[in-house]
């Protein structure tokens, strides 16, 4: 099977996050961690991939009717854990386990404004 140039066989390529409200969705991301975006509609936009040289996107918002729990958990990484979870508070989002240690270095887990649970690490 040949590689296309922009994507590895079998490595995580792209996730989707259901929201109940894409314009808070946007809001938050954007606000609490930098995030940018393309709009295709009232129903979907594409999130752009921070770092990535082409910006190309790397998940997307699709809009949903409610938000179901339990399923993986998406962790973001940080440099600064503290001025996360303070970015996190400050765009609106509600920590809902303040940083710990674990054998990688800390966490904290938080909701966004549709109620889903992320979490952020740094490894100091």
């Amino acid at each position: 099977m040949a590689e296309d140039s922009a994507h590895t066989h079998h490595a995580l390529d792209y996730i989707e996050i259901g929201v109940t409200d894409i314009h808070a969705a946007k809001s938050f991301y954007s606000s609490a961690f930098g995030w940018t975006f393309n709009d295709y509609g009232p129903a979907y936009v594409g999130i752009r991939g921070k770092g990535v040289a082409d910006e190309s996107e790397v998940g997307g918002f699709r809009l949903d009717t409610e938000v179901k729990l339990g399923g993986p958990l998406v962790l973001l990484y940080s440099s600064d854990l503290e001025a996360s979870v303070e970015a996190v508070h400050n765009a609106g989002g509600e920590v809902t386990q303040t940083p710990y240690d674990f054998p990688g270095g800390r966490r904290f887990h938080f909701k966004d404004p549709s109620g889903n649970e992320l979490g952020v690490w740094s490894s100091s």
